[in-house]
């Protein structure tokens, strides 16, 4: 099997996000029940609140934009405050955005870029159901923001960057939007052994938030080479007992492990 190419990657992504914005289905990171091992009892909000979400949190956003597609938490770690400007990488339905919203205010903005038209189409009209003025959403790559340098207090994620084949393009962005001073809080998924490469090659496994994850030491180069600073990884060991249920049978928690991944744009 031979290893997949970025732009193949990219496009497999897409298309799979795609088919699930459109079909509304619930999922986990790997995004379908059916390789979950879910049942189709089991709701979006039963996932998030078994990965840290409060209830509050998952009744207050908009019908539809809670998708179950996360590894975790990132509002638990980005201490939002009113008035500050807020991007999410991979906004998806707008889950986190519409979160993130309620914490920045109304003197805030909240920004959530997605390379899934049907996921902006998706959350665009989420945020019509609940009148939303301080949050949009824009098209585009991670590795290519539309967002203006240094306009960005808290850059937030769940499970997306892992996505990426050029993960090093995604850091430099993020340090090239956040004002100094600026930082990162983010929730994704990291390799704790050296991947099979039956598992690297397969794109099932890409898009599963699972083949392109990276190790803790690399994304700690990544984050240094990008120029940040106070860099803290923090992997969740508890999280296999969730991660065993995305793909049954294959062992993936014996290679992936979710965590809590935050960083700091130095002020000058």
């Amino acid at each position: 099997m031979t290893k997949p190419k970025n732009d193949g990657i990219r496009s497999a992504v897409r298309e799979n996000y795609g088919k699930v914005a459109v079909s509304g289905g619930v999922g986990c990171c790997c995004s379908s029940p059916s390789c979950c091992g879910k049942s189709s009892d089991v709701t979006a909000a039963d996932i998030s609140l078994g990965l840290g979400y409060s209830g509050e949190e998952v009744a207050t956003v908009p019908e539809g934009a809670n998708m179950g597609l996360g590894c975790g938490n990132p509002q638990a770690i980005a201490s939002l405050q009113p008035g500050e400007t807020v991007l999410d990488f991979g906004s998806g339905g707008g889950f986190d955005c519409f979160l993130a919203a309620r914490a920045v205010g109304n003197s805030g903005h909240v920004i959530g870029v997605d390379m899934t038209a049907e996921m902006i189409t998706k959350s665009r009209q989420n945020a019509e159901k609940v009148s939303s003025g301080n949050v949009e959403f824009r098209l585009g790559e991670l590795e290519n923001l539309p967002v203006a340098n240094g306009i960005v207090d808290v850059i937030i994620s769940n499970c997306v960057i892992n996505l990426s084949p050029e993960k090093e393009k995604v850091f430099n962005e993020a340090f090239r939007i956040l004002k100094p001073g600026g930082r990162l809080a983010i929730s994704d998924v990291v390799a704790t052994a050296e991947l099979p490469d039956n598992i690297k090659n397969d794109m099932a496994f890409h898009t599963g938030c699972i083949a392109g994850a990276s190790s803790i030491e690399e994304i700690e180069s990544m984050l240094d080479l990008a120029g940040f600073e106070k860099i803290q990884i923090q992997p969740k060991v508890e999280s296999k007992t969730f991660i065993r249920d995305w793909m049954p049978g294959s062992h993936i928690e014996d290679y992936v492990v979710s965590a809590t991944i935050e960083a700091v744009k130095p002020k000058a």
